[in-house]
This record gives structure tokens, sequence and C-alpha cells, in this order.
């Protein structure tokens, strides 16, 4: 009996030895993403069929393997799939870690501009280019405005060396033919081109999409260059508080706060404030102008987001904006506002708007989107008064339908447009604008998916514009996937654009120019064609290489040119009896290596020219190339980050007065770079700071002088110190006029 139990002891001790014997031949690590662990990451081993799941300290571990080389995978959404080799010893551990950081899908994030609905950026037919805050705060700004001056392709354009109202450059098109959204809804158009991007709290953008080339089967007129979506957060995805405010040499102050809260079980509220001062003139080229615009500026945000049954979408947000600006003579004050003894800019604006977005209650996926916005302004430009008011009304009901191989979205619209001023635009001979306008509309979509590598977009618009009678506005798309890692996309369609000059062109109103419309102008039309090629390039240690290509051609019917050569003293409005081109090549270039070293790099290429009587000639203030870069270096042992930033553009024809102006007839090559250093030592908050314009470039280089006729702004005297037989004119701008400035600031972030 003794023996008995002795041996059953003996063979239970075999036994644990052997099955412990065999659990230490094994594979064991961690994953992690930025020093983060990742939970429920999918680890699995070549040849075996268990998949394993990191726990919460994002470990995992194999056991049971028998000697010998084998490959690991781990997998999860928002990631790539990496795919690491070992060798497992007789009574060993082998221990693989993952590091997921730069195997972050950056191309597929979720985008709703090229289709209005939520997809996959890489399973877009329609490119989509995608700027998260975090791309912004490298450098930072104090309006998405001049944020938009490091994307490639993309430039702000300032108008007026005076005021510093400005337009966006979308391939070389001007500002009146950029839609400007904000969450899908076209408040910022028209007369408040400048001032919607103005006052947006940087704190409440989740991301700004932006689509090249003309999108009006999708959103109508204006969309014919491109356009720009603003992308708010979400409340439940917002920080509780979050403040940025940060200071430069030239004494501007620029103050972001945030917050939310919920408004009992049934809505959470995000609330964003920004302010934004600069009350110190500064002249250093002498010229007893403002070399800057001062500004005192107030945005108040707020977006409401309502829990629903079975999560159907209720958002409601509203904003305000006021802005008071003021350019002009050293000496200016209110009280000479309007007058003719101290010339002055002044622009007092008020804007408020609603918008919403509401997904009705039954089975079928409908929603309606609604947006209201009021823009008021009030300017003098010296004695030339300019006082206009709008109001724009738009709502949309979309129905998103899945059958089979087709994803359909139906959509009917109508947008209601009130502008007056008291310009010539509003006058009887611009019969083609009208203080009401009306403008119905229906829209077909239709994305088939061939097979799985192969998807083809039909879209179909019609409106009708109370003023122009019908519009029609077709495209397509097609998408070809090559395989994981390689995507053409071939683009098509055509763009309408109505009549509006004064309400976006500054350059009609600032100095003594007379403003003529020489007859009855008549709509723009546009055809476009976009190639588009995407190539993802992974490294077996992390490292990720991607480029995305694309070549554009966009032909001008009826272009509405601003003839500023035939008269100094006047510009002239008419259709180009001819048509026009945009035609180019545009890169972008994203290099992540292991080292936290990140560089996107972009180029473009561009030909913008108008073709009358078998003259070419080149679109004033456009460059042929342009550039764009940011650097990133994360320096993990010091809790630094260095930022290096900048463009560069290749020369511009510029307004000249006449022949005899001696200041360049094109630009030189320029450049605008700057440098920063962000600490994230402490809980919570960040400080950065560095230098801004580190070439110290301002316009007024190799030029005798950037405003014509300073010493005389309401031409009294033309006849005295005039050598060169000017007038008075501030529209010879180009690039911004401050020099070199350091710059502080700090965020707080408090989950």
């Amino acid at each position: 009996m003794i023996n008995h139990v002795v041996c059953c002891i003996l063979l239970l001790v075999s036994t644990c030895g052997l099955t412990a014997f065999g659990q230490i031949t094994g594979i064991s690590g961690t994953v992690l993403s930025k020093g983060i662990a990742l939970a429920n990451i999918n680890v699995t081993v070549e040849g075996r069929n268990e998949v394993i799941k990191t726990d919460s300290a994002g470990s995992y571990y194999f056991s049971n393997l028998i000697p010998g080389s084998y490959k690991v995978q781990a997998a999860a959404v928002g990631f790539r799939k990496v795919v690491k080799s070992t060798t497992v010893k007789q009574d060993v551990v082998s221990e693989l870690n993952f590091d997921l950081s730069n195997f972050e899908n950056d191309l597929n994030e979720v985008v709703v501009t090229g289709t209005l609905k939520e997809v996959k950026r890489l399973e877009s037919p329609v490119p989509v280019e995608v700027y998260t805050q975090a791309y912004f705060r490298k450098n930072p700004t104090p309006s998405i405005f001049e944020a938009l001056q490091n994307v490639n392709g993309v430039r702000p354009q300032l108008n007026c060396n005076i005021c510093n109202t400005g337009d966006i450059h979308i391939n070389g098109l001007e500002g009146p033919y950029t839609m400007i959204l904000i969450d899908g809804m076209p408040i910022v158009s028209s007369l408040s081109s400048v001032y919607g991007l103005s006052g947006i709290p940087n704190s409440l953008v989740e991301q700004i999409e932006i689509v090249k080339g003309p999108a009006s089967s999708l959103y109508g007129s204006e969309a014919v260059g491109g356009l720009i979506n603003i992308i708010t957060k979400k409340a439940k995805d917002a920080p509780s508080f979050s403040a940025d405010i940060f200071t430069t040499g030239y004494a501007e102050v620029n103050t972001d706060l945030a917050f939310k809260f919920k408004a009992g079980s049934g809505a959470e509220v995000l609330t964003g404030v920004n302010y934004f001062k600069y009350g110190h003139p500064v002249d250093h080229n002498l010229d007893n102008f403002t070399d800057v615009t001062l500004q005192d500026r107030v945005s108040v945000f707020q977006k409401w987001s309502f829990n629903r049954k079975d999560k159907r979408i209720f958002t409601l947000g509203a904003r305000y904006v006021y802005e008071d600006r003021w350019g002009g003579e050293m000496q200016w004050t209110k009280s000479d506002r309007g007058g003719d003894k101290i010339y002055g800019e002044s622009i007092y604006t008020n804007r408020w708007e609603l918008i919403g977005n509401y997904q009705l209650p039954v089975k079928e996926k409908l929603f309606l989107a609604f947006s209201y916005n009021e823009h008021d302004q009030d300017s003098r430009y010296g004695t030339t008064s300019y006082i206009a008011k709008q109001k724009i009304g738009f709502s949309q009901l979309t129905w998103d339908k899945r059958v089979r191989k087709h994803d359909l979205l139906l959509g009917v619209a109508l947008r209601y447009t009130y502008y007056d001023d008291n310009t010539p635009a509003t006058t009887a001979l611009n019969t083609n604008l009208k203080k009401n306008t009306w403008l119905p509309g229906v829209f077909l979509q239709d994305e088939i998916n061939l097979s799985s590598n192969h998807k083809i977009l039909a879209g179909f618009r019609y409106d009708y514009n109370s003023v122009h009678g019908n519009i029609f506005t077709p495209r397509m798309a097609y998408k070809w996937n090559i395989n994981e890692n390689n995507i053409l996309r071939l683009n098509a369609g055509t763009g309408f654009r109505v009549v509006n000059i004064f309400t976006e062109d500054h350059a009609a109103l600032t100095g003594a120019r007379e403003v003529i419309v020489t007859a009855r102008l008549r709509p723009e039309q546009t055809y476009n064609v976009n190639l588009n090629f995407l190539r993802k390039m992974y490294g077996a240690d992390g490292t990720f290489f991607g480029i995305e290509a694309s070549a554009f051609y966009t032909h001008f019917n009826n272009r509405i040119i601003g003839d500023f050569d035939s008269d100094p003293n006047k510009i002239l409005y008419d259709n180009l009896d001819g048509y026009a081109v945009s035609k180019g090549f545009s890169a972008n270039l994203d290099l992540t290596l292991t080292n936290g070293l990140k560089i996107i790099f972009g180029g473009t290429y561009q030909d913008v020219a108008t073709y009358s009587y078998g003259i070419k000639e080149q679109q004033i203030l456009t460059e042929r190339f342009s550039g764009t870069w940011a650097i990133s270096h994360r320096i993990n042992p010091l809790k630094l980050t260095v930022d290096y930033t900048g463009n560069i553009y290749s020369p511009m024809r510029l307004p000249l007065l006449s022949d005899t102006d001696p200041r360049r007839e094109y630009s030189p090559t320029w450049s605008i770079q700057n440098i920063q250093f962000t600490f994230a030592g402490f809980k919570n908050i960040e400080i950065y700071g560095g230098i801004k314009n580190l070439l110290n470039w301002t316009p007024n280089r190799g030029n005798p002088f950037i405003i014509a006729r300073a010493d005389d702004p309401f031409d009294k005297n033309p006849e005295v110190d005039n050598p060169y037989n000017l007038s008075f004119d501030p529209t010879y701008v180009y690039g911004p006029n401050q020099h070199i400035r350091g710059f502080l600031g700090i965020r707080l972030t408090i989950k």
C-alpha cells in the first residue's frame, strides 16, 4: 500500500514537472503605442489557430511551443498588421515586443466631405485630404485662415496692405471658387469668406477636410475650385476643459477656451470661446502706415449633442463673432473714421450662425441638415463707405440607402440668400445680382462596388437659380485598389458659380479705384478632371513612407476677370472673351521614422492662365510653384518636441499701376519659416514657444515702396512729388508683412 502511494506521488511530480517543462518553451511580450499599453490586440503565431488578445497591460503569452523559428502577427482596428520573426529555444520563453506607434493608419481617417456620408478615407472614391488639430499645432496661429498657410496647394492670399482682408486659393484658383463649410454646412461664403474663418476656436476643431476640384454636384454653386470643411469635435470625445493661450513679439494675444458639461441625461454641451487682441501699431517700413491690421475679435461657439433612442443623431450648434479691425496711417483714431484728413480702413463685423443635423425617427437613414446665418458689415475705406448685410438659410434632406452593390444617396436642398450693400454690385447695372435669391435643388449619388478592388461613383445635381435658371452639374469618380498599399482614383465633374464680385473682392473697395461693371455678366462654368495616386510603404522596423500625387485640369467658360491694368484709377469687370485654364501637378510625401522623426512635404506646380484672342496671360497673384513642409522630432527622454514648418512660393505677377511704376512686376521667390519647441513634462500641461518668420522676410524687400503714394492717400496733390505719375493704391500685396518675432504659449487639457 505504501509503495503504491509513493509511486502515485512520484508519477504526479513527474507529470507536473513535464507540464512545467513544456510551458517554459514559448513567446511573450507587450504591445504598446506611443508608450501606452494596448489592450485587446489580436496576436497570432504562424501555424497555430490560436488567437491571443492582449490584457489591460498590453501583455500576451504563447506556451507549449516547439523550439524553432516563428512569425508573430499583431493586428487591431486603426493599425496596420505587423509581423515579426523570432526564434524559440528549448526551456526559454522568448520575449517579443511590438511598438505600433508608427503603424497607425494615418491615411484611414473617417471623412464625410467627398461623398456626404461617413466613410474611411482609403475607401472614398473622392480623394480627401485630412489635417488634424495636431498638425496645426506645429505652427500655432490665431485663426484658421492663417493656419492654412502650411497646407500644400492651399494659400491664404492677402488682398490689401491696409485692412489685411483676403481669401483662400486652392490650386491657384481665387477665393470666390473655394467653398467653406462648418460641419458640412455652407454657412461661410460670399461676404463672410474671410471673417467666417476667423474666430473659430482651434480647441474645438477636430479636423479639416479639403477636396480639390469641383464638388458642385453635392454642394452646389461656389464649390468650383474646391472646398474646405471644418469639422468640430463631438462633445463625447472632447476634454472636460481645455485652454490654449499664446502671445507674440508683436504683442498679439490669442486665447482659446473650451469646456463641456451634461444638460441632465438628455444632452451633452460643448462650448468654446476665442478672443484675439492686437492693438500695438507697428511701422517697420517707415511709410507711416500700419504694417499689420489691428484687431479686437471675440467668438463664442456652442454645440449641443442630444441623446436619442437607437443612437439617432441630433446636434445643434451656434456661433457669434464680433470683430473690430483697422489699419491706416499711424496717427489714425476712430474719430477719423470716414474722414478725408487721415486715411484709415475700419471694419466692424457682427455675425451669428446656427447649424443643425437631425436624424428622422424612422427605420430608413434620413437626415435633415439645416443652417442659418446673418452677417452685418460696416466699413470705411478712407472716405468710401461699404455697408452690407447678408442672410443665408439652408436646408437639406438626405436619404442614405444601400441596395446590393449600390450605395445610394438622394437629397433635396433649398438655399435662400439675401444680400444688399451700397456699392454698384446691387445697382440696376448688375442685373445678375438680386437682393433675394432662391436656389432649390435635387441630387443623386450612386456608389457602385463593381468588385473588391473596383468602385464607381456617379453623381448628378439639378438646381434652379431664381436669377440664372437651370443648373446641371454631373460628376463621375472611379477608384481602383491596385493592392493593399496602392490606390488610383480618377474624378471628373463640372462646376457652376453665380455672379458675385464685390462681396469677396475687397481690392475693389480699398484705395481710390473706381469699380466699373462693363456689361451684363454671365455665370461661370467649369469642367474638371483629376487623377490621384496613393502609395503606402512600410518598413519592418516601423518606418512609414507615403506618397500621394495628383494631376488636375480645369477649364473655365465665362470667367469673370477684374482688369487692374487698363486704368490705374479703375477696376473693370467683364466676362473673359475666351476661356481660362488651371492645370498642374501636386504631391504630398509623408515619412515617419522609429526614432521619433516625422517629415511631411508637399509641392504643387500649377499653370493658371487666360486665353483671349489667341493671347495667353498668367493670372495675377498666382505662383507657378509652391511648397510646404513640417518636420517634427520627438525627444522622449526630454519630453520635448521640435517642429520646423515653412512654405515657399515662386514669383507671381503683381498689380502695377502703370508702365512707370517702379515696383517689381514679379515677386521674388519667398519663404516663411518657423520653429517651435513644445515641452510636455507636466501633467495636463504643455508649454510651447519659438520663432516665426526665421528669415525675417517681408514683401517690401527690393521695392522702393509697397503702398503707392502713401504720403497722399486721398490723391489731393497728384502733381506734387510724384515722379512716376501714380495714384494711391494699397493692392500691391502678396504676402504677410510681419517681421521675425518670438512667441510663447501654454496649453491646459483636463480629460
